[in-house]
């Protein structure tokens, strides 16, 4: 079932449930309040009634006429003695009366309902004066006669209901087809997403919770796409990189085996081999390392690290080659700052991002870590060129190398690291003049 009908059954299903609780108990209260008012309607008439039989006919002796006036009244009433425990009148045959005072008992002040026969009565009690006399006169209505009434009310209410619910039906069917009809764009998006047809996916316009699926379906889309660009420029950087040694290698090994070379290019020759084949066993060891880095959750081994010794064994590695290019490398760390991470992997992110400043710094490289706003920043930077405005998003990609890089896989690992330790890396201009790569950590 399609959801605009599972919507749309369902709002129905609710309705129906609503109306049908709201009408019983509307139904039920309607009884009641048309018992109330008929109560109150039959002791404004017995009031006016005892007002006039006290006025007219005075006192207890005239019971007589009494009797013949209200005989006149187009009313269904008693007169009870309270003292006697009797009916002394009423307008209704002897044996109604009868019927009446046996089912009945007129000394409960209580009972308001009466019955007689399969029939019940609303009942309203008022007092002569002075209440010295125990006289009462009792009214009754015909509980069916407001039966009737109810049943009335309530038809014309089911119509009103049955007309409410049809109009609200309809507007759900509109509502929900303008909720649905976003998703059912979507959808066809999603579908050219499985096709790779990135360049024409188009913008749904929604809102609310559906316009967040859309802009993340928006953003996966535009991130497949560029991941998927970023695959093909590695496969076609590694191809690069691979070609470019193993054809070196070839060229000399080809030159040696048909001794085309003197003695002198041949060991030339044999050196060029040897350096190419360690360049392309460290490019060949580093990309096994990355996609561990991304597929395999075991290489990290997580612990609680000191970033104080974790920079000591940054800046002790670092020594010797600062000392050979002459740059100066500083380090501020904040004492007890420690988080949560593989030490050895972390320690292989600080040495890639430190050494890449290191080349391209001119005479300083500094390396700070600090808490900030219940997280830990660690900050390398330099005092060199910069990167390229253009670079930048494609700094942590591999086989994107700057000037004076080495295989383009450095900062790919860094990041790869520092994403799989819950961080996140990026990169900027210092305050130095060159670039600054920031390591955010939760602790």
């Amino acid at each position: 079932m399609k959801l605009q009908h599972q919507l749309n059954a369902a709002f129905t299903t609710l309705l129906l449930v609503i109306l049908a609780v709201t009408g019983f108990v509307i139904y039920s209260l309607i009884l009641d309040l048309l018992v109330q008012d008929e109560q109150r309607q039959l002791k404004q008439k017995g009031e006016i009634l005892v007002s006039i039989l006290n006025e007219e006919y005075g006192a207890q002796q005239n019971i007589q006429q009494f009797g013949d006036f209200l005989q006149d009244r187009d009313l269904q009433l008693f007169m009870y003695d309270r003292k006697q425990n009797r009916v002394l009148d009423s307008t209704m045959s002897k044996r109604v009366e009868n019927g009446f005072f046996a089912n009945n008992d007129f000394a409960d002040q209580s009972e308001e309902l009466w019955e007689y026969g399969n029939d019940k009565y609303v009942t309203s009690r008022i007092l002569f004066y002075p209440k010295s006399t125990g006289l009462e006169l009792i009214l009754l209505t015909p509980l069916k006669d407001l039966q009737v009434v109810q049943h009335d009310y309530f038809q014309r209410l089911l119509i009103v209901f049955l007309i409410g619910a049809i109009a609200a039906i309809i507007l759900s069917y509109f509502l929900t087809n303008k909720l649905v009809t976003p998703l059912s764009k979507l959808k066809w998006q999603l579908k050219k997403v499985e096709k790779r047809q990135f360049d024409q996916i188009e913008r749904i316009q929604a809102t609310g919770e559906i316009k967040e699926v859309e802009q993340s379906v928006f953003d996966m889309a535009d991130e497949l796409q560029r991941y998927m660009k970023s695959q093909q420029a590695f496969f076609q950087n590694a191809s690069h990189e691979l070609k470019t040694p193993l054809m070196t290698i070839q060229g000399y090994a080809e030159g040696i085996r048909d001794r085309i070379f003197d003695e002198t290019d041949e060991e030339k020759g044999l050196e060029v081999m040897v350096t190419e084949v360690k360049r392309l066993k460290k490019i060949i060891n580093e990309m096994i390392l990355l996609a561990k880095l991304d597929s395999e959750q075991t290489v990290y081994q997580p612990e609680r690290i000191d970033i104080s010794d974790l920079v000591d064994q940054v800046m002790d590695r670092a020594l010797p080659v600062v000392n050979e290019q002459g740059i100066m490398i500083k380090h501020n760390v904040e004492p007890s700052v420690t988080l949560v991470a593989d030490q050895e992997k972390l320690l292989r992110a600080l040495l890639n991002i430190t050494f890449n400043g290191i080349r391209h710094a001119t005479n300083q490289v500094n390396i700070n870590a600090k808490k900030q706003d219940k997280k830990i920043m660690i900050t390398v930077e330099d005092d060199g060129n910069g990167i390229p405005e253009e670079l930048i998003p494609h700094i942590f990609h591999r086989f994107v190398k700057g000037k004076n890089g080495e295989t383009g896989l450095g900062l790919a690992i860094a990041r790869a690291i520092v994403e799989q330790s819950g961080g996140k890396i990026t990169v900027g201009k210092s305050e130095l003049g060159g670039a600054m790569f920031t390591l955010w950590f939760t602790e």
